[in-house]
């Protein structure tokens, strides 16, 4: 019985094993053709074809090429999101805590391959809303841990901060891609929320 187990679970293992290369395998042929070709002239096809397997069984694991873009997106950023603010949020104000937040894990944007993502999500207008939406998600996580964490403040005005908070991370993540993301992210967000800072005075 054991054995039959064993066996059972050694097979479970191989399969799993082989669905998660098939995986990397598409995504890594995905990114290359996206970056190659473009990625509106890139087809599901052709990931299926460089990924040597048929595009039925691409489409079991991606429906979409924006699916498949998405596969790039670094989660640590968000998971890293709540527990960051957390420890921020002991001595500081709302708008420093998430300020010092942002610039913890701005770094995190920064690698090649986090660039090469970025320029693609900005590449057709269904992409580049699916970005703003990720933002939207960032200021929900923030906003629900000001809540928790300033219970004595208005409900509203936490909302306002985690908007501004993103809103100057929008605008200097757009100005460092424009200036061609050679200088560190982490200076255009400091600039950013300085004018914040001056405008709310």
């Amino acid at each position: 019985m054991n054995s039959v187990r064993q066996q059972r679970a050694k097979m479970e293992g191989l399969r799993e094993r082989k669905r998660r290369t098939t995986l990397v395998r598409i995504a890594e042929n995905g990114l290359r053709l996206f970056i190659k070709d473009g990625f509106e002239a890139t087809t599901l096809e052709a990931v299926a074809t460089a990924a040597g397997i048929s595009a039925r069984t691409l489409f079991y694991y991606f429906k979409t090429k924006e699916e498949l873009l998405q596969y790039w997106r670094d989660e640590s950023f968000f998971t890293a999101l709540g527990p960051t603010l957390i420890a921020e949020a002991r001595e500081k104000n709302p708008l420093q805590a998430t300020r010092d937040t942002i610039l913890k894990l701005v770094s995190r944007y920064e690698t090649d391959r986090s660039i090469v993502v970025d320029r693609l999500m900005q590449s057709t207008e269904a992409l580049r809303a699916r970005k703003q939406a990720s933002f939207v998600e960032m200021e929900t996580i923030v906003y629900g841990v000001l809540r928790e964490r300033y219970p004595d403040e208005k409900s509203q005005m936490l909302r306002t901060v985690a908007m501004l908070a993103f809103g100057a991370l929008r605008l200097a993540m757009q100005k460092w891609r424009e200036d061609g993301a050679v200088r560190q992210l982490a200076k255009y967000v400091r600039t950013e929320f300085d004018l914040l800072g001056l405008a709310l005075r």
